[in-house]
């Protein structure tokens, strides 16, 4: 479907309700705008949510803790 847009002051663009409820689209949300071939494309920002076991997160902090503190024991003892 094709939209007509209408530019207001200050570069306001207002997007039909019907576009953000297609895009999942609220107030605040961000979009990404880009350049291409003379048109601009707007899409929304959907980060990924990426789930992580808080034990690895816990696990990888603590080897590097250790080689850090290898590391400054290193620097230490050749002074």
């Amino acid at each position: 479907m094709v939209y007509q847009i209408k530019l207001r002051k200050k570069g306001i663009i207002i997007l039909p309700k019907d576009v953000r409820e297609k895009l999942d689209i609220k107030e605040n949300d961000i979009l990404i705008g880009e350049i291409k071939g003379g048109e601009l494309v707007l899409r929304p920002l959907k980060p990924k949510i990426v789930r992580v076991d808080p034990k690895v997160v816990e696990e990888v902090l603590k080897e590097e803790e250790e080689a850090e503190r290898r590391k400054e024991e290193e620097i230490f003892n050749d002074s």
